[in-house]
């Protein structure tokens, strides 16, 4: 059996070892499950195709070290094609799927991409058009000795499906190709992976300024993602629901990395749908599932939501944004998660930094984010002086341990900015520990609305407006005053058939809140601007208020 003891040492494993040893413990356990395709393969058959791809990528000429930049959604080859590079000594560069040409063009042009894989494309953004118009010599050279002006480092086109394009190998290509590579060859390079190199990089969201690529190595992804599946206290028995996205850490480390280390099975959505997600969660019987906040509120409040049964659902993780207390109450009684557990971290730091623990109380998983990982020291200091301070006070959440990058990828200094020269990584978001090591998260540093010297901390105005009954969301920025610097401006969503007008909401902060935080600006909208990961893009409600609401 594979241990899910927290105390247990760091681990020195890479990302194809832990899968070898899931194999040997548990050869015929579920492994991926699609549900919507009724696909299935157990721990054995998952490392045979596994090996066919990686094995492939070799005889294609991939070289240890090269980056493999994926563009896709959660499509089935996506997961073994994670292990086929990590086997081979090569990098997994995970592209987000909302990116659009500009972005994909620095991002290929920044990480000096020597391989890339597409699929045909992702709502409204037809991958295949923008690949050919930033690489148009793909269609008069020979595929595999692609010679490109605007990108030098590119080699291959792969097109992650079983149609032939011009320029591109197709999916069972690659996979014919592993004939080529011998057996020893394949062990040889199996041999030169240390569990130190770089496996994966992830370029942040690009909420503020441009992105830049997070270098992660198998022993950060390994150890979070084992100690996050051993505070849940994952077994092969469980079966995890990930309608997250892989190009995330929070697919492919709190998910994939805490399954495979824990032999558990991965019940995979291409993308989310409340209605096959909770169908999903019936029909395999799963125990866990993930989610940002505004994934499980739309299960709560589907008209269909009382149709399915969750009784088999035991724990969870509810990460990327607050959760409001009722709908934490709800998640814990009607989709049965009394363990679900809340995740704190960035991409920066593997990405969990702090987990709240199975037995912990509703108050504190909704008013914190756990406490430290084992083996990583979380504290908080002054933003200006980095000086550490006393429990109770906000300041700048800082991490240490091994969870930390190796750093940005070609940004020496942006690295030295993000970790300090005693290793602690400077996360840029504010918080305030209790005396028990409790962090709870306040803003982000930036996020802060300074209003005639007054600090607003706009996570504690979003808690308390959250308490409006017919309140489904909030978010609060600030927006430009030349009376006093800044206003607080408040995004709601409103319930199904609630009326609320701007007035009702400042009518019940009146009295309750501090004058000074009361927001000034109200607008009520159907969503919000979110990253390809979940999470709500602040910058852009900053622009958006700062056109609705001059300060003439």
């Amino acid at each position: 059996m594979l241990s899910n003891d927290p105390d247990r040492p760091l681990r020195q494993y890479t990302l194809g070892q832990l899968l070898d040893r899931a194999i040997a413990a548990y050869p015929d356990n579920d492994a991926l499950v699609y549900p919507d395709r009724n696909l299935r393969m157990t721990y054995r058959e998952f490392g045979e195709l596994v090996d066919i791809l990686a094995k492939g990528l070799m005889a294609m000429g991939v070289r240890r070290g090269e980056k493999i930049a994926l563009w896709a959604t959660n499509v089935p080859h996506w997961v073994p094609l994670f292990f086929a590079v990590a086997r081979i000594g090569a990098i997994l560069l995970t592209v987000n799927t909302n990116y659009r040409r500009a972005e994909l063009e620095y991002l290929l042009s920044q990480s000096e991409t020597e391989n890339l894989f597409l699929i045909d494309g992702f709502r409204d953004v037809d991958y295949m058009e923008t690949v050919y118009s930033l690489v148009p010599e793909l269609k008069q050279q020979t595929r595999g000795h692609i010679h490109c002006e605007k990108f030098p480092s590119l080699k291959r086109v792969l097109y992650f499906g079983p149609e032939k394009h011009s320029g591109m190998y197709s999916l069972p290509e690659l996979m014919n190709l592993a004939v080529m590579t011998a057996e020893e060859e394949y062990e040889a390079r199996r041999a030169e992976v240390l569990c130190q190199d770089v496996v994966n990089m992830q370029y942040t969201s690009g909420t503020t300024g441009f992105p830049k690529g997070v270098m992660l190595t198998h022993y950060n992804l390994g150890n979070n993602g084992y100690y996050i599946g051993a505070n849940m206290h994952y077994t092969q028995k469980d079966r995890i629901c990930l309608p997250v996205p892989m190009f995330h850490c929070f697919g492919c480390s709190l998910g994939v990395a805490a399954a495979v280390n824990h032999a558990s099975t991965m019940v995979i959505m291409e993308q989310f749908d409340p209605i096959e997600v909770m169908a999903a969660i019936e029909e395999e019987k799963c125990t866990a599932v993930y989610g940002v906040p505004t994934m499980f509120i739309s299960m709560l409040e589907h008209k269909l939501f009382g149709k399915f049964d969750f009784s088999s659902l035991r724990t969870g993780i509810m990460a990327g944004s607050p959760c409001p207390e009722t709908a934490m109450q709800a998640v814990m009684e009607k989709m049965y998660m009394k363990e679900i557990t809340i995740v704190f971290g960035l991409t920066e730091s593997s990405p969990g930094m702090t987990q709240t623990r199975t037995d912990d109380s509703l108050s504190l998983r909704v008013s914190s984010v756990g406490r430290a990982m084992p083996f990583v020291e979380v504290r908080v200091v002054d933003p200006e002086s980095n000086i550490p301070l006393p429990a109770g006070q906000v300041g700048e959440v800082c991490c240490r341990g091994y969870v930390n990058m190796k750093g940005y990828y070609k940004m020496p200094e942006a690295t030295a900015k993000a970790i300090d020269s005693e290793g602690w990584l400077h996360s840029g978001d504010l918080g305030v520990m209790d005396e028990n090591g409790y962090l709870t998260i306040t803003g982000r540093y930036k996020d802060m609305i300074i209003r005639g010297g007054e600090n607003i901390y706009p996570r504690e105005l979003e808690e308390f407006l959250y308490r409006m009954e017919g309140i489904s969301d909030v978010q609060v920025v600030g927006a430009p005053s030349r009376r006093y610097g800044e206003e607080a401006a408040a995004f709601v969503i409103l319930k199904s058939g609630c009326t609320y007008g701007d007035g009702d909401i400042k009518d019940f902060c009146r009295g309750q809140i501090s004058r000074y935080k009361i927001p000034k600006y109200v607008a009520f909208v159907d969503s919000f601007p979110l990253t390809g990961s979940g999470k709500v893009m602040k910058f852009k409600l900053r622009e958006m208020a700062a056109e609705m609401f001059p300060d003439d």
